[in-house]
């Protein structure tokens, strides 16, 4: 296998990725907590997740890769009974919509394990017992039971939080600000804003806190000690800084090998907020008329470790780029009939493997695509073998090119039939005819391209990744 570079935020730097077992790989990668619908900037993360996954496969590892549920927090129970329904029924709406999300900008949700909190409560308890036998836990006066952090030596190694400069208070709530860190809750007594959501175990009647249930549900599935944990940079603390206290202190070894974490999704240059109304999700953008893998391609143009400003100008542009990219493939694929199925061209895969191999450069693998484009049109490779490379290369991508190409090939048999008849009027120098077969053509959202000895090309012209008249609202 090819040397894999990432930057582990642990160490602060690039590293050579070196796998626990030869040829697999583990992943753990913060999930949704489903009390709404996930937004833009969530699915930055989910992506730069898959590609990671897809980079590794493409590799050659084997890869097992787990994104919890959070269907269990103080959101959750808030916005369950506001709305005025059950906390399963309410999660499971949202589950539903997150699968969705996936499954409409590619990613393959059969190739993950999704554990909910809710299924792992007993994990839970087990390992906060564990803390409490070794004095890592105390239980407060309301029953509640609270991580002490001055007992964890390593606190603050991912973050660089120090607690001498900082705030000591101890707060209820899952999340709070850096300056009002200190000892967390790993779980929650039971209080009447509660209400009916609480399970009975040997803790005492509660919930548990929001850091305990990834530290679980990730060791659950891949051990005590696993490759990568994924995630946006807005978690590093408190949420993973305490992953790794909790982990580390409980199991006396090293929680995690590799900790990657992209950066914030701005709009319009400022941070997403209900108060400026910049909050969009994957539906929003449907309902402008994209599609939803130009997203994922604009969401490809930036390395992950920089921030990405989300403005929809920068959308219609991904959207006109890869729907460019598409037509000149069918106008390729057209032109490659009767021919050979082509071949993978190894100098280019090596180029495309140098590029995502060192920490996932995705704007560098997408020019080599372009270069690819280019050295055909100078006659200097084939078709055939342009068409099968930049499809393999999707795999990482993910940009379902090889979909479009045979989707805007197809068009309408009537379209043909009046393609052959220009042909033959053109032969016959019947230049009206011809002319008013192509507007014909043409109204039936087909392109027409002349070729040589009055040959001929055709396409769907119907744009796929960007149509403002497609309003799903409709």
């Amino acid at each position: 296998m090819q040397k894999i570079f990432l930057h582990n935020t642990l160490t602060k730097k690039k590293e050579e990725f070196k796998p626990i077992k030869e040829g697999e790989v583990g992943i753990y990668s913060c999930g949704p907590t489903v009390y709404n619908f996930v937004h833009i900037g969530n699915l930055r993360s989910y992506i730069f997740a898959d590609t990671l996954h897809r980079v590794l496969a493409y590799n050659g590892y084997k890869v097992k890769h787990v994104m919890n549920i959070t269907d269990v927090d103080d959101k959750t129970i808030r916005d369950s009974q506001a709305a005025g329904i059950s906390l399963k029924d309410f999660t499971d709406k949202y589950t539903a919509s997150f699968f969705e999300d996936l499954e409409k900008i590619n990613i393959n949700k059969d190739e993950y394990i999704f554990p909910r909190a809710t299924e792992n409560i007993q994990g839970m308890v087990a390992l906060i017992k564990k803390l409490l036998d070794k004095g890592f836990a105390y239980k407060a006066e309301d029953g509640s039971i609270y991580f002490a952090i001055s007992k964890f030596k390593d606190y603050g190694k991912l973050s660089g939080v120090d607690f001498e400069r900082d705030s000591k208070s101890r707060v209820d709530n899952d999340e709070y600000a850096k300056e009002e860190a200190h000892d967390f809750a790993l779980w929650k007594a039971w209080d009447e804003k509660d209400g009916d959501v609480f399970w009975e175990t040997e803790l005492g009647k509660g919930r548990p806190g929001w850091h305990i249930e990834c530290s679980v549900m990730s060791s659950a599935n891949l051990g005590e000690t696993f490759d990568i944990h994924t995630g946006g940079i807005d978690l590093i603390f408190p949420h993973h800084e305490n992953e790794i206290a909790q982990s580390e202190a409980a199991n006396d070894k090293k929680f995690v090998n590799y900790w990657l974490h992209n950066e914030m999704l701005m709009v319009d240059s400022q941070k997403m907020s209900k108060s400026l109304n910049n909050v969009y999700t994957l539906q929003d953008i449907i309902n402008k008329g994209f599609n939803p893998m130009a997203f994922r391609y604009l969401c490809l143009q930036t390395h992950y470790k920089q921030k990405q400003n989300f403005t929809w100008e920068a959308l219609k542009f991904a959207a006109n780029t890869i729907e460019s990219l598409v037509d000149i493939l069918v106008i390729a694929k057209d032109q490659s009939k009767g021919k050979p199925k082509g071949s993978i061209l190894k100098d280019y895969q090596e180029k495309f493997l140098e590029k995502i191999n060192e920490d996932l450069n995705l704007s560098g693998a997408l020019s080599i695509i372009f270069e690819l484009l280019e050295t055909e049109s100078a006659g200097l490779i084939s078709i055939p073998d342009m068409l099968e490379t930049i499809f393999d290369f999707d795999k990482v991508l993910g940009l379902q090119i090889k979909e479009f190409v045979e989707k805007k090939s197809m068009v309408p048999e009537e379209a043909k039939k009046d393609a052959e008849e220009r042909k033959r009027a053109k032969e016959t120098n019947n230049y009206s005819k011809s002319d008013e077969l192509r507007t014909k053509i043409q109204k039936q959202g087909v392109k027409i391209i002349d070729v040589q000895n009055n040959n001929y090309i055709l396409s769907s012209s119907t744009a796929v990744f960007y149509n403002p008249n497609n309003d799903a609202r409709k």
